[in-house]
């Protein structure tokens, strides 16, 4: 059964500095949702809010797993983790000093992802050939695009229902980037994942969103109700594609 998610008023501050103000989205069963925004305009902020990272100073998270639905605002980051949604963060955030593989098996943290150990590890050596060949090195020795297949993988270790990806394009290469991108589109297809994605590169976000928002200064400005909604509206063709 997918999974989904929905955030309702949501506001969010660091101290006195507010962030995020009357954030409202949702992320149907199925869907991939691309949040789009340039830095510093609440993307990160946002996951952190959905991930127990930051609590909200108002406002709902909800999400529906199973046909569960779970209020996630006061739920610790472990409690969330454990419903089975799962954060590929901005920068990747791997144990340099540790192996591939011993990243990967640190990504199966909650129950349920442990008992399905192997076969996971089997699925992320299949998709990523390049993480098996390489099971013994350690991550920080691993180049940018390496280490951005890692993160991934070790996400998929935990057996997510719902996948939130922050920034997968920062620090890539262009051809990393659309090779990446791919590859988000491929696993949400193999494992039915519902996938909320934080991207401030429109033109290959846009290519596996089925629709996505703009968010500017903490705020909703756009709600694109298709791709085509989105390569049409003039927020984004003004502040992304310089027209």
């Amino acid at each position: 059964m997918a999974s989904s998610l929905a955030l309702s008023g949501v506001h969010a501050a660091y101290g006195s500095v507010r962030v995020l103000e009357d954030v409202s989205l949702a992320v149907a069963a199925g869907e991939t949702v691309a949040l789009l925004g340039t830095n510093g305009n609440g993307k990160s902020t946002l996951m952190k809010c959905i991930m127990g990272i930051l609590e909200p100073s108002a406002g709902s998270i909800v999400a529906e797993i199973e046909g569960e639905r779970h209020e996630l605002v006061g739920r610790s980051t472990e409690e969330i983790v454990d419903l089975g949604i799962a954060l590929v963060p901005e920068g990747r955030r791997l144990f340099p000093k540790l192996t591939v593989e011993e990243n990967l098996l640190l990504g199966a943290f909650r129950p349920t992802a442990r008992a399905r150990i192997k076969g996971n590890l089997d699925f992320c050596y299949e998709t990523f050939p390049r993480l098996r060949e390489r099971r013994g090195q350690l991550a920080g020795s691993m180049s940018g695009g390496e280490q951005q297949m890692l993160a991934l993988a070790r996400a998929l270790m935990l057996a997510p229902k719902i996948l939130l990806i922050d920034e997968p394009s920062v620090g890539l290469a262009p051809v990393l980037v659309q090779r990446t991108i791919a590859t988000i589109k491929t696993l949400k297809e193999s494992y039915q994942l519902t996938v909320l994605m934080a991207e401030q590169n429109f033109t290959q976000a846009i290519k596996i969103a089925d629709r996505g928002y703009v968010i500017v200064h903490g705020k909703i400005a756009f709600e694109g109700r298709s791709a085509d909604e989105l390569n049409n509206n003039e927020l984004i063709r003004k502040f992304y594609l310089g027209l």
